[in-house]
């Protein structure tokens, strides 16, 4: 499967941003989705991810404030990102996990064999 993400910017603190990550290949439907960020000089870090059962599931720096969905008509999985914060800024990745479960995700990158490019996102304070 091939990702291709889009929808970074720079953007001000308290602003709203939608990244989106569409597939090729095979179907999300068939993936665990996930969405990971890496600042400059951090680890990757999981952000959100959808099982395969449909339920999602957020980091805590994301909950509250980030909402993954899918839309399986685009095979695309969307980030809404609301209330930014300038330490949200890094580059966000969209991922898909072949052996997700159907009850829970993987946090691990380690286990996502399938990447997108990344997209910026800056926020300014």
């Amino acid at each position: 499967v091939q990702l291709q993400a889009s929808g970074g910017g720079l953007v001000q603190a308290g602003d709203s941003l939608r990244l989106s990550c569409v597939a090729s290949g095979r179907t999300f439907a068939a993936y665990g989705p996930a969405w990971f960020r890496q600042a400059p000089g951090q680890e990757r870090e999981w952000v959100a991810a959808i099982s395969r059962n449909g339920d999602t599931f957020y980091s805590d720096a994301a909950k509250g404030r980030f909402a993954i969905s899918r839309d399986s008509t685009k095979n695309t999985v969307y980030l809404q990102m609301n209330f930014l914060r300038p330490e949200d800024t890094a580059v966000y990745s969209c991922a898909a996990d072949p052996r997700a479960p159907v009850v829970g995700v993987h946090t691990n990158p380690d286990q996502y064999p399938y990447w997108g490019q990344g997209t910026q996102v800056t926020v300014s304070s």
